[in-house]
């Protein structure tokens, strides 16, 4: 921090009422004078003015200015981080939001639909709205504070509840467009707005390369800095009338006395070159309000996704004007990071692993003491020889990402977060009970009221999209809390009826937008469907040894048909699988898994023989998880016996070494692309039978079969009855396991994203 003897103006100027009454006389008086009177809030009075005199100009404006700094926590200017109590930084004394009398923090976090709606109790549980009972958005209210409006994320919410009250750091980690940016700006309102602060750099009269740094309340840089350019004005005003004057006197007397008029012009420009610069040093003076919180009416929100060095940590502009005085002053080229901005509020980083290493140490020290300091980013440029003192940055960090993001993260950054507050992983889906219903319901009017564009939703639409938001759960009796993508639905949905002039938003507005919102992967995948029908490159009818239709998913939400073919063939040398298709590592180790399964039950010696397992038209992306378990092992078995595999048929599932078929993710999506390839027959694993969410088009056009075990898999999908009849039942008699006492023995486990 800046010592203010050093500063060559007056504390008086920092106070609105003084700066406002002062006169050009009080203005003009020297600045040693008044840096002296300046100081009287910060030193002993009898060394800021051994005669007292000082003192006696010391108001209690600058009194009370000094001792908020100190009840903020904010060191006295010039003094440096010492002791553990002395540093801002995590280790010291927190002030709790608690302690103020009248604190919105100690209301509760959130807000139900039930307060200010009517609930129709004996519909509710059956009800889509929950037993709401309207029949628009409209008539819905949405809450004021932002962390009212966020849905679901119980757990994610109380955290930020208490990282608020106590000043924490939090770290949140999920899937994107679950709220992670929101909770984030949630917290900057839930801090209190007092403590806010501006940041003032001035001039170094004894090192230009080394600013000094001041801190004062919200609001009072904008005066301090006025009041500074009123003095300079004032300065300026006198030195120029000084300089004419002496002009005129020089023209005069080589003029009239000495008869040489061009030696009094030269004279005459040599004055006003030095009255100038003169001026610029004068102009110097003025300080570089570098953090102004006037404005604000929360505490400060910055998010650095995606910052560079300069952006995130400070910077100080080239200036290519190094000599002759024409120089731009450092303090003047100083640019504050956003953890500079975010000082008494909160920085947000998004995919924090993106952050180079370099700029994760530099923010771990900045946390760790609560300033920092500001030097030039680049080492080519004249910046790099500035440093300002160290800069307040008393923010509380709010890191998210991916669950990739703690892989590339420096694991001492994460320590210190982890360390100072909490770590929180955000849900992807929240059970469907009438009150999160209620609250969907909301969640639509919210978003109609953040556009400002859209008509509001009638009743029937709201439903509409609560079931999109079932079906994408991807699980029985859940939501999903992927709102960004239900929000994307609302604003399509909202623009078609707009586009018709609609006063609201009906249900075929949402059908309609489905179909116009679907993912690149659904375009994708729809285009590859109908490509392979006009070819003739998907078989839906007779049956074929050896070739299997397998199911997979495209990104998140799309599902395709992938069929796969297996040979076997003599071998030249030991008898090895041989899968072809860009397999990654999952589906590498399942191909491994299914030819334990078929060592273990075959008759035939494949020892001797290669078995050949190719997943037709794959693509570049490759194959990627085990749901093609069941298929390979459906396919291998099928070319070993020479029996064929329906081709009606098609399947999804993992296979454990001993038979079992376990669940995997995306079923709803791979039913309907089955259903759009004509195939109607689907094997499914029996754990995700609760899962099976397809759109009513689709019902009437398949039928779905849960299994349990791969002897059920074949009994539905091989062809062939006496072959077939024998083969399950020597598969039964070698696992020991009954079609009628099957249980997936891994049920309770979540579904692989596959």
């Amino acid at each position: 921090m800046s010592n203010e003897s050093d500063v060559p103006d007056t504390d008086r100027e920092m106070d609105a009422d003084e700066a406002a009454e002062s006169d050009s006389s009080e203005s003009a008086r020297p600045a040693a004078d008044a840096d002296t009177a300046g100081d009287g809030a910060d030193t002993p009075a009898e060394e800021t003015s051994p005669e007292g005199s000082a003192g006696d100009e010391t108001t209690a404006a600058d009194v009370g200015e000094t001792d908020k700094r100190d009840d903020q926590g904010i060191r006295p200017p010039g003094s440096r981080p010492g002791s553990d109590d002395e540093r801002p930084g995590a280790d010291r004394p927190v002030r709790t939001a608690g302690d103020d009398e009248e604190n919105p923090l100690d209301e509760a976090l959130g807000s139900d639909v039930d307060e200010d709606m009517e609930i129709d109790e004996e519909i509710e549980e059956d009800d889509l709205l929950g037993g709401l009972k309207v029949e628009t958005s409209k008539e819905i209210s949405v809450p004021d504070r932002l962390v009212d409006q966020v849905i679901g994320q119980d757990h994610a919410r109380d955290i930020v509840l208490k990282a608020a009250k106590q000043r924490r750091h939090v770290m949140m980690i999920g899937s994107p467009g679950t709220g992670k940016s929101m909770l984030a700006k949630a917290m900057s309102q839930l801090l209190p707005k007092e403590e806010l602060q501006d940041v003032l750099v001035y001039h170094n009269p004894d090192d230009g390369n080394e600013p000094k740094v001041r801190t004062v309340p919200a609001g009072k840089g904008e005066q301090i800095v006025e009041a500074h350019k009123e003095e300079a004005r004032k300065r300026n005003q006198m030195r120029t009338v000084i300089m004419w004057i002496i002009i005129a006197l020089i023209l005069g007397y080589a003029l009239i006395i000495v008869g040489q008029i061009l030696l009094g012009i030269l004279a005459a420009g040599i004055i006003y070159l030095a009255f100038r610069y003169i001026s610029r040093g004068n102009d110097a003076m003025v300080p570089n309000l570098l953090v102004n919180t006037a404005d604000q009416q929360t505490a400060p929100f910055e998010d650095a996704t995606g910052a560079h060095a300069g952006a995130l940590l400070g910077d100080v502009r080239h200036d290519p004007f190094q000599s002759g005085g024409m120089e731009t002053p450092s303090h003047d080229r100083v640019e504050p990071g956003a953890i500079h901005k975010a000082n008494k509020g909160v920085l947000y980083i998004d995919e924090i692993n993106t952050l180079d290493i370099r700029s994760q140490q530099k923010l771990m020290t900045a946390i760790q003491e609560g300033e920092f300091s500001i030097t030039g980013q680049s080492e080519r440029s004249s910046g790099a020889m500035v440093q300002t003192e160290p800069v307040p940055c008393d923010f509380i960090m709010v890191a998210s990402g991916n669950m990739d993001a703690m892989e590339n993260m420096h694991p001492a950054l994460r320590s210190r977060i982890k360390g100072y507050g909490y770590e929180v992983y955000m849900d992807d889906t929240i059970d469907d009970t009438p009150e999160m219903r209620r609250k969907y319901a909301r969640f639509v009017a919210q978003e109609v009221e953040k556009d400002g564009r859209l008509p509001h939703f009638t009743r029937e639409a709201m439903e509409e999209i609560i079931l999109e938001a079932q079906r994408r759960a991807g699980r029985k009796d859940h939501l999903t809390l992927e709102l960004r993508n239900l929000g994307g639905l609302v604003r399509v949905a909202g623009d078609i009826a707009r586009a018709e002039g609609k006063e609201y938003t009906e249900r075929e507005d949402v059908l309609q937008a489905k179909g116009r919102s679907r993912s690149i992967e659904q375009q994708l995948a729809d285009e590859f469907i109908e490509r392979r029908k006009d070819y003739e490159l998907t078989v839906n009818e007779g049956g074929a040894v050896g070739r299997v239709n397998g199911l997979a998913v495209m990104g998140e939400d799309s599902g395709i048909v992938l069929p796969v073919m297996a040979e076997i063939a003599p071998s030249q040398g030991p008898g090895q699988v041989i899968a072809t298709g860009q397999l990654k590592e999952m589906a590498e180790e399942a191909v491994e898994n299914v030819s334990a399964i078929i060592k273990k039950f075959s008759d035939q010696d494949i020892s001797e023989k290669d078995i050949h397992i190719q997943f037709v038209q794959v693509g570049e992306g490759g194959v990627d998880g085990d749901s093609a378990s069941i298929t390979v092992a459906t396919a291998v078995i099928s070319a070993l016996e020479e029996i064929p595999v329906e081709q009606n048929v098609a399947m999804t599932g993992s296979l454990s070494v001993r038979g079992d078929v376990l669940p995997v993710g995306g079923v709803t999506h791979k039913i309907e692309a089955a259903a759009k390839s004509g195939i109607d027959k689907i094997i499914i694993p029996k754990a995700n039978e609760q899962d099976v969410m397809i759109e009513p088009e689709y019902e009437e056009q398949v039928e779905i079969i849960p299994v349990s075990h791969i002897s059920e898999v074949l009994e539905v999908a091989l062809a062939g009855e006496p072959e077939k009849d024998s083969l399950v039942d020597r598969l039964k008699s070698i696992t020991g396991r009954a079609l009628e006492q099957r249980e997936v023995g891994a049920g309770g486990t979540n579904p692989s994203p596959q």
